[in-house]
């Protein structure tokens, strides 16, 4: 099993970036891992994005996009992958959205490339193992499957 510490030293190779180079560079130090820690990985990287999952941070407008009195609405991929560059900030950003949700609004902007950091434990375990990845994680990171997070979406 992957620690917590372990996940975030982990994520801060990626320099709060997600794009492919930095996904790369976080895959092959995951590559380096055994097995099991990979999978650990991926568990942890569902588990965060599932915690984010709320409608008090899936609500916000895209930043920059719109007027204040039309503001643009995030999609399900782009809630997602404004997810990941949170995650990809890090530990302190990470755990300061939940204390202060404005301090999520910023990456609704920032997260054309999140959708890299979703393959990091698929391709370390492919790269290790030779062998297609077919595992699930406990929690799913799909936008609005977190039901608390979304209490009126039922």
């Amino acid at each position: 099993m992957m620690t917590w510490d372990d996940f975030w030293k982990l994520i801060a190779t990626l320099g709060g970036r997600t794009d492919y180079d930095s996904c790369t560079r976080l895959t092959n130090a995951l590559a380096l891992r055994e097995v099991q820690e990979i999978a650990g990985f991926g568990e942890r990287i569902a588990e965060s994005l599932y915690r984010l999952d709320q409608e008090r941070f899936g609500r916000l407008p895209v930043a920059n996009m719109g007027s204040p009195d039309a503001p643009f609405p995030q999609s399900g991929d782009h809630f997602l992958y404004a997810r990941c560059a949170v995650v990809a900030a890090g530990r302190d950003v990470y755990e300061g959205v939940f204390d202060d949700p404005s301090g999520f609004g910023p990456f609704t902007a920032t997260n054309l490339e999140g959708e890299w950091l979703l393959y990091v434990a698929q391709n370390a375990f492919e790269l290790v193992t030779s062998e297609e990845w077919d595992r699930r994680t406990q929690y799913s990171f799909e936008s609005y499957s977190n039901r608390d997070g979304w209490p009126g979406r039922g």
